[in-house]
């Protein structure tokens, strides 16, 4: 978890309705693939972003962030930190004000210089956190991730 990253980071986030999600697998079994699908089924208007496909869940894929037509209000980046990096300068140059920069386990997509980027912009950040842990009656191994996060002390307030 960063120390940046606070419960109404995450709230405002995911009040938001028209999401891009960066990086969603090609590999239908993935977890990022799991996540997309949890998104679209939960009512958001989730867009994938991904170079190497068309489509994903029957949703038209987009090859890069400034392709998606009409814009998003948010991103969530599924990528690699150096990607992460990548992505921030478009959200920025597309005036996008949120990103969440997603950490199940490992780095995720999680990069300190695209956060010190982001901040510098106005840009939102909720980093290193997974978005299962905080949508409401999700899957009990999340639920647990989450109360196991309260009871260390790492969870954001």
């Amino acid at each position: 978890m960063d120390a940046m990253t606070t419960l109404l980071d995450v709230e405002d986030f995911l009040a938001l309705h028209r999401l891009a999600v960066v990086g969603v697998s090609r590999n239908p079994k993935d977890f990022t693939r799991v996540l997309f699908r949890e998104l679209v089924q939960r009512g958001f208007d989730a867009v994938p972003v991904n170079p190497g496909a068309r489509e994903m869940e029957g949703v038209a894929c987009f090859e890069r962030l400034s392709d998606v037509t009409p814009p998003v209000e948010g991103v969530l980046l599924l990528t690699t930190p150096e990607v992460t990096a990548e992505v921030v300068r478009e959200c920025a140059s597309l005036g996008i004000h949120r990103v969440w920069m997603y950490r199940g386990g490992g780095k995720g997509a999680v990069n300190p210089a695209a956060i010190e980027f982001c901040a510098r912009r106005g840009i939102k950040v909720v980093a290193g956190e997974c978005p299962f842990m905080f949508l409401p009656e999700a899957a009990w191994i999340h639920r647990a991730h989450g109360f196991c996060r309260k009871l260390l002390g790492s969870y954001p307030r």
